[in-house]
């Protein structure tokens, strides 16, 4: 059974009838201690505090019965690890004047789709999403610089707390062409028309960081940790 906070997503699971609902990693519905064991790939990165990131993994604990295992991935900060690049960073686009587009549907374990802008429209967005999260009453301490870093694509992290652009498909085409085949200059309209830009927030994990977060409950032994090509990785086992 799965489970994602996108609609989309889960839509899509349902038309290869796979069994998926839609859901908050904060609050699953499903009885504790159900599950025999439960994978978390590529999520908790995106809470925003060390009080969420905590919750999420006790709400996955939550869920498994006495002697069940959980697997979770997190990126990593460390995006050079034993002199070895990840995958991430070797993957370089061929092109600088093109733009890599991202299927809407689509979602990714070891993140590796994500697409730079560095335009003054993308740091307005980064402005406007932090001052928008304070004026909700999120729990983000004031800093003196209010704006979150925007991460260059394929580049190693210099901030674990940050923004990363993606470019999503959609916009308009030419009639007959395909939106795959239509590439236009970076930064142009016909690029911005068909590649919407959104902002996505990640804290990145640095080494030891997930594993100490699970060794703080009391009902969890890890059983094994480790680095997996830019993502820190921890196999849990609740008591």
């Amino acid at each position: 059974v799965g489970c994602d906070r996108s609609k989309n997503l889960v839509d899509i699971c349902g038309e290869k009838n796979f069994q998926a609902f839609v859901c908050d990693a904060l609050s699953v519905p499903i009885r504790s201690g159900s599950c025999d064991a439960c994978i978390s790939i590529a999520v908790i990165h995106h809470f925003s505090t060390a009080e969420r990131r905590l919750a999420t993994i006790r709400e996955l604990v939550r869920l498994l019965r006495p002697g069940g295992t959980a697997l979770i991935y997190v990126w990593a900060m460390e995006q050079e690890y034993k002199n070895q690049k990840s995958k991430y960073l070797k993957e370089k686009n061929g092109s600088k004047d093109t733009v890599e587009e991202i299927s809407t549907g689509m979602a990714q374990g070891p993140l590796s789709d994500q697409m730079p802008d560095s335009s003054s429209q993308d740091s307005a967005c980064s402005d406007r999403l932090l001052h928008d999260s304070k004026d909700e009453g999120c729990d983000a301490k004031p800093v003196a610089d209010s704006r979150l870093p925007v991460h260059t694509n394929r580049t190693s992290f210099h901030s674990q707390d940050l923004l990363v652009p993606w470019h999503l498909k959609g916009g308009t085409k030419k009639k007959g062409e395909s939106v795959d085949t239509v590439l236009f200059p970076a930064g142009s309209k016909e690029s911005q028309e068909l590649s919407p830009v959104f902002h996505r927030y990640y804290h990145v994990f640095c080494e030891g960081e997930l594993e100490a977060a699970c060794r703080s409950l009391d009902c969890v032994r890890v059983q094994k940790s480790y680095y997996d090509q830019g993502n820190w990785c921890v196999v849990l086992e609740k008591l």
